[in-house]
């Protein structure tokens, strides 16, 4: 798998997950967002970033891809360190399955950058 593949499968499975992950918990509030609480909405904002940021990870953007793996990290510590524990206190087994799949593709699209920059290391 390519790191833009990768970027744009985690991107918009962190965009759409979560999406769902806020109307799930808010089903009666969805035509007032301003009630809405922002947190759940983290994951689907490092999602459209990842996913504007995805043409210039296509065309081998250094700097751009070095910004990627960083969020990707941030938001993959976020989702393991903070969010799943809260999941599974709440005994929410949808929450949990949720933020599992943002877990898979995170960690998915880190091995694949990380291959990738071994793969250039050695050739240059």
């Amino acid at each position: 798998m390519k790191t833009y593949q990768a970027n744009l499968l985690n991107s918009l499975t962190l965009i759409i997950v979560g999406l769902l992950g806020v109307f799930a918990n808010n089903p009666d509030l969805l035509p007032d967002l301003k009630l809405v609480e922002k947190t759940p909405f983290i994951p689907v904002f490092f999602g459209v970033i990842l996913l504007l940021s995805n043409k210039a990870l296509k065309h081998k953007n250094k700097i751009i891809a070095h910004i990627v793996v960083l969020l990707t990290f941030m938001i993959l510590v976020a989702l393991i360190y903070r969010t799943m524990p809260n999941q599974v206190n709440d005994k929410d087994i949808d929450g949990a399955y949720r933020v599992l799949a943002m877990i898979n593709t995170s960690f998915l699209a880190m091995i694949t950058f990380i291959m990738s920059f071994i793969s250039n290391r050695k050739k240059s």
